[in-house]
């Protein structure tokens, strides 16, 4: 779809998506200095740390250019606090709690007060704004509800827009398409990979995409590519806009992408301070260098965090955007540093080889990267679909791996299964099964 069709006319908040750069700094400074001082006061471990680092006080840092003498904070601090030794404020103020899903260990819990709450539903509906969503509109949100962040950030903001709330949740695709045509959705929420889960159900019911009353899709929560979202968009003939979040700064609308130009999605700076670090050696990078994705919260009260590294890697771009908006953009995250893969000595992010596969054609945009280790080299298996039942499996087999070995410089086997073959997920897709760490 055209991304002229949708016109966002009007801004949520326009005198803070519209800030000029020099008052936005001295706004950022402000609210930094009083994120720095909540921590000396309230949270003893990150007190020690900022005092070993030499901030005594808030008024200790001059300008921005002293971000870069704060600690940073990572995942595995919200774990060794667990649950509640990063808070800043005390238990009896904490109004809600959400966690991750803790695959990777114990969970990171984060809390928040009632004006975080508030903060959360102003940052997610400025970004629904953004992509072009109007009150009264009907949004389907199939975002999972729950200890996730994911669906009630989306409700939330969907509220606070005046906006027609469906919380369906995930899951149940079938009743997805039912909810979908008899209650008018218009604004489908969820990752990009249930999308087109979604778009399969529709598909194999029977029911053409100009049924719906579809105009704006929402998704986050997983890295996703362009290509991707061309592949979206003519499934279920809407417009595709990015989201950025994480649990551990607020939730889903961090930054997320304007309607007008879909070029970097823009942070929402007077509540969060973005830099981006080369992520072995922790230096700072400028505009436009692709590094780790650093961020601070500057309005959080029940758990603020002081450059937190998030994993992401990202690029921030900080030229005028087409749609008016003043706030600094990041690039589409390419993958986690932690979720790179390397293959006899080759760095691979599963978004890679997303983009060669839907580059050549011929596939649909299901897949997963089966990684193995049976002798003494790595071995790499793709696993994905035909685009049409009637294709020549092993020619397009050696399509790929040709492709792949040309893009990436890897040699890969390329497995060709049935349609329906690739395991789906109804939340965030298992791109990589890493049989090396597994077993």
């Amino acid at each position: 779809m055209d991304c002229s069709a949708i016109v966002c006319l009007v801004l949520w908040n326009r005198p803070a998506e519209t800030l000029p750069r020099e008052q936005l700094a001295t706004l950022q400074l402000e609210k930094l200095r009083q994120t720095v001082g909540r921590l000396l006061d309230s949270v003893p471990p990150m007190r020690d740390r900022l005092l070993q680092a030499g901030v005594r006080s808030p008024r200790d840092l001059a300008s921005l250019d002293d971000l870069r003498r704060l600690p940073f904070t990572r995942k595995a601090d919200l774990r060794e606090h667990y649950p509640f030794g990063l808070f800043a404020v005390p238990r009896q103020q904490v109004v809600r709690i959400h966690a991750s899903s803790g695959t990777r260990g114990k969970p990171t819990i984060v809390g928040y007060t009632r004006a975080d709450l508030d903060v959360w539903s102003e940052v997610m509906a400025r970004t629904l704004a953004m992509a072009g969503v109007e009150p009264g509109m009907v949004v389907h949100n199939a975002y999972g509800y729950g200890l996730f962040t994911g669906g009630l950030g989306f409700h939330m903001g969907a509220e606070k827009l005046g906006c027609t709330v469906v919380p369906i949740s995930g899951g149940l695709s079938q009743r997805q398409v039912l909810m979908l045509e008899d209650l008018g959705g218009e604004v489908l929420c969820c990752t990009p990979s249930y999308a087109l889960n979604i778009a399969q159900t529709l598909a194999e019911q029977g029911v053409a995409a100009d049924r719906l009353a579809l105009k704006v899709g929402i998704f986050g929560a997983e890295p996703w590519t362009e290509e991707m979202r061309q592949e979206i968009e003519r499934q279920l003939g809407i417009n595709a806009v990015n989201v950025y979040g994480l649990s551990e700064i607020i939730g889903p609308g961090v930054s997320a992408e304007c309607a007008e130009a879909r070029q970097g999605m823009h942070i929402q700076e007077d509540h969060f301070l973005a830099e981006v670090v080369d992520p072995e050696t922790e230096q700072p990078l400028g505009p436009g260098e692709e590094g780790e994705l650093v961020v601070s919260t500057l309005t959080k009260e029940a758990l603020p965090m002081l450059r937190y590294r998030t994993g992401d890697i990202s690029s921030l771009d900080l030229t005028p955007c087409a749609c008016g908006r003043t706030g600094a953009r990041m690039a589409r995250v390419r993958g986690r540093f932690d979720d790179m893969l390397i293959i006899r000595g080759v760095n691979l992010y599963p978004s890679e080889v997303e983009r060669v596969l839907l580059g050549v054609g011929d596939v649909t945009p299901h897949y997963q990267l089966i990684v193995d280790r049976p002798g003494a080299m790595d071995e790499l298996t793709v696993l994905c679909e035909p685009a049409t039942p009637t294709l020549d499996t092993r020619s397009l087999a050696r399509r790929l791996e040709h492709a792949l070995r040309e893009a990436t410089g890897l040699g890969a086997h390329v497995h060709v299964l049935e349609p329906g073959g690739v395991p789906r997920s109804e939340g965030k897709a298992v791109r990589v099964v890493d049989k090396r760490t597994s077993g």
